[in-house]
């Protein structure tokens, strides 16, 4: 929705080649990588940085972070511009018609999470924690039929909104990380039958994003390997678990979970 701040590298690479060769000491640091273009961040709670805290003035309505995935990649990367967009609760609706009007032919890299709003995974987890298994189960079944109907629709409207408008663009979309370590070290709350099946429709989440995305020709970064281990009941999650002081946090990425989660995915892929 409103932009936040730009990156900027402090010196250009051809100084910072020379500053290494006069000082060998230096030569461990890495200067940013320019990158041509601008940077346009939409999406969702998850790219808007929900749950990892130090939320900007700038967007506070939308909950975004300084410690938001897609800030930490604009000042490591110094793209010519930078448009963090993405808001909390934000659907493929809601992008379409909010987030998009930052994308120009000069955007270079667009980077996108969005789909767990459209499916109602809120509704989901608090059936599943409230409802039994057999409420679980049902909000479950209906999750799924919209990930694979509505859901799909909706990604095939936005990811041709985004191509539109952004022709040159590389289109980066991530998706979500299971939410339960299994076997953990949670005492109480769900047993690890529903936080299978929980985590099972994270997946079947990710690969209908997955395969919208590819059929645009957008690179889909997983990140469900690089959050293994650190999923709520591990011994050091990433995620947070239900807060009843902070509802809108919960269920989402830590700061760590924002550094070392998404931001190597997509390091990987841009």
């Amino acid at each position: 929705m409103r932009q936040s701040r730009t990156a900027a590298g402090a010196c250009s690479l051809l100084l910072a080649a020379a500053c290494a060769l006069a000082d060998p000491a230096t030569a461990q640091v890495a200067a940013p990588r320019a990158v041509a273009g601008g940077y346009v961040a939409l999406g969702d709670s998850y790219s808007a940085g929900v749950g990892a805290g130090d939320y900007l003035a700038s967007g506070r309505e939308c909950k975004r972070s300084s410690r938001a995935f897609p800030v930490l990649w604009a000042e490591a990367h110094a793209p010519t511009s930078f448009a963090f967009a993405a808001c909390n609760g934000a659907g493929t609706t809601d992008v379409l018609t909010e987030q998009l009007g930052h994308l120009s032919p000069r955007t270079g890299l667009v980077t996108l999470t969005v789909g767990g709003s459209d499916t109602g995974f809120v509704r989901v987890i608090a059936s599943c924690a409230l409802g039994g298994t057999g409420g679980c189960r049902s909000a479950l079944s209906q999750a799924r039929n919209a990930m694979d109907g509505s859901l799909s629709a909706g990604l095939d409207r936005l990811y041709t909104a985004i191509r539109n408008r952004a022709p040159a663009a590389r289109v980066v979309v991530l998706g979500y990380p299971h939410l339960y370590h299994l076997q953990g070290a949670c005492a109480l709350g769900l047993p690890d039958g529903e936080r299978a099946t929980l985590n099972d429709a994270v997946d079947h989440l990710n690969a209908v994003i997955a395969r919208r995305a590819t059929a645009h020709g957008f690179t889909f970064a997983d990140v469900t390997a690089a959050f293994a281990g650190h999923e709520i009941c591990s011994s050091r999650p990433w995620l947070r678990g239900v807060d009843v002081l902070a509802i809108t946090e919960s269920y989402h990425p830590t700061a760590p979970g924002q550094s070392l989660g998404y931001l190597p995915a997509l390091n990987r892929v841009s």
